[in-house]
């Protein structure tokens, strides 16, 4: 690539996000833009994404539509070795006549997702709300019944223990005649 500015832009769609085995995305329509500064040596990449996927909504499993709006700059440099152990400088190695960007924009892209993937308030599927509502009540009552249950079980055996032994741990001692001073 000769020295200079050099300005590329790209498309990525569903097939792109298949092709790197995304199982999040399920449609894309984000559209880079990779400007490419070379100054001897070095190489700045500044991307910037603008578009849209489709993920699945963790709540309702309803589409969800997620805007894409972030930048991404990198410095690319030759060296011996490949090294990408810095966050703003990448090293390749000079016998590499390419650069392959796929990752860093499947990376950058997959990074400006929420890790919750939800609708905002009152937007999911009103049917699928409602039964999942229906289902956290009945179960969450089962479960702190259960828990109560365990929970008691466990502090009655643990009484029963310490009547038993009829040691105690010398710091809780302590800590009970601190309590009688008072």
């Amino acid at each position: 690539m000769p020295a200079g500015t050099h300005e590329f832009e790209y498309t990525l769609g569903k097939q792109f996000f298949t092709d790197m085995e995304s199982s999040d995305i399920r449609d894309a329509n984000v559209a880079v833009k990779l400007v490419v500064d070379h100054k001897g040596d070095t190489y700045a990449l500044s991307f910037k994404f603008d578009g849209e996927v489709t993920l699945l909504c963790d709540r309702c499993l309803d589409d969800l539509i997620l805007p894409i709006d972030t930048d991404y700059h990198i410095l690319v440099k030759y060296g011996d070795d490949y090294r990408d152990d810095n966050d703003d400088i990448l090293e390749i190695p000079e016998s590499d006549a390419y650069l392959n960007i796929a990752y860093m924009m499947y990376d950058t892209v997959s990074l400006a997702i929420p890790i919750k993937h939800v609708h905002p308030m009152g937007k999911c599927n009103r049917a699928m709300s409602a039964l999942l509502r229906k289902h956290r009540t009945a179960a969450a009552n089962d479960e702190d019944a259960a828990l109560q249950e365990e929970l008691i079980d466990e502090m009655d055996s643990m009484d029963a223990q310490d009547t038993e032994t009829g040691s105690t741990d010398p710091r809780w001692d302590k800590l009970k005649d601190l309590k009688e001073n008072n």
